[in-house]
């Protein structure tokens, strides 16, 4: 990556730095450097074009909370060329609700919640942006449920033919990045254990998971192992037993002081048509954008962290299924 070594010492030390520079030492205006002019940045709840944009997405953002903090938990990175990377980054976010926005009147509420966000990076720019905030866990901390706020979210953005429409496959945009990740055999053992469980072998759990897993799902659920996995993933797959799953992405990285691991980013996109975490079947048409990381020791997976947005999912339903 030329132009990033006289100033960070590798990927994680880029990643995370800049994170600090722009969010907390407000920084705002060196987005103009680190993102590109037309980047394309997607989250569940919608695609934002141009650093324009994202500039004006992150000062509403640090106006409704302005002591906002992103603890860098890890980057898990892959090689995309000579000049570009991909970096899978995950934060633990800290926060109060002190003033209005997009969450509604300020609550005085003070907030912990993960991102996941995967950034192609070329030189020193991020230039395509995938992103998971975990919405269900702001939405409880605020005391709403990720049914009601999305329900609510509808009506303050003006409606059912008027408000932010969620991102499926049919609006979303091409980035300059089409790479697929690296062939680390520990990606390739994340990638495998998901699809086996999204082809309904939950065998697979009990097989790979660590009798003694930490389990970090949406809505900032912390929990612990092979049974609460299966508890986990039964109850997003039987909402959407015939959906289209695929494995969008895929990294494994070995580095000194740290377990093996792997980041996996993947989509399941089709109807609601069972029952599980998001209540009685609509047939609404849902995309699930997801993002898995685990680390790995002597007894199997011993650390999962999974986030998809409960409330963008909850939206579509609303819209599409009534």
């Amino acid at each position: 990556m030329t132009g990033y070594m006289d100033r960070w010492a590798d990927v994680p030390d880029y990643i995370i730095g800049i994170t600090k520079e722009i969010w907390e030492d407000r920084g705002i205006a060196t987005l103009h450097d680190y993102y590109s002019e037309d980047i394309v940045v997607r989250t569940p709840a919608s695609i934002v074009v141009g650093n324009a944009d994202v500039i004006g997405a992150t000062m509403a953002t640090l106006a409704e909370f302005p002591d906002r903090t992103l603890l860098g938990e890890d980057v898990i990175w892959s090689q995309s060329s000579e000049e570009g990377v991909l970096s899978s980054h995950r934060l633990l976010s800290q926060a109060t609700h002190a003033g209005d926005g997009v969450y509604g009147a300020a609550t005085g509420k003070r907030l912990l919640y993960r991102i996941l966000a995967d950034c192609h990076v070329t030189g020193i720019q991020i230039d395509d942006e995938w992103l998971i905030r975990d919405q269900g866990a702001i939405a409880r901390q605020l005391g709403q449920t990720p049914r009601d706020y999305a329900a609510d979210l509808i009506v303050r953005e003006g409606g059912p033919e008027n408000c932010v429409q969620p991102l499926t496959p049919d609006r979303d945009r091409a980035g300059p990045y089409t790479g697929r990740g690296n062939d680390n055999p520990w990606g390739a053992q994340l990638a495998e254990m998901l699809t086996r469980i999204m082809g309904a072998d939950m065998r697979v759990i009990s097989q790979t998971y660590d009798r003694a897993a930490t389990l970090h799902y949406p809505g900032g659920v912390t929990t612990h192992g092979p049974a609460e996995a299966d508890r986990f993933w039964m109850q997003l797959r039987a909402s959407f037993p015939k959906a289209e799953f695929r494995i969008e992405h895929v990294i494994g990285r070995e580095d000194p002081m740290m377990p093996p691991r792997a980041a996996v980013r993947w989509s399941l996109w089709g109807r609601h048509s069972g029952w599980g975490g998001f209540g009685a079947p609509t047939g609404a048409m849902i995309y699930v954008m997801g993002i898995t990381h685990a680390e790995y020791g002597p007894w199997g997976l011993r650390r999962e962290y999974t986030l998809y947005d409960e409330t963008a999912i909850w939206k579509q339903i609303h819209l599409g299924g009534g």
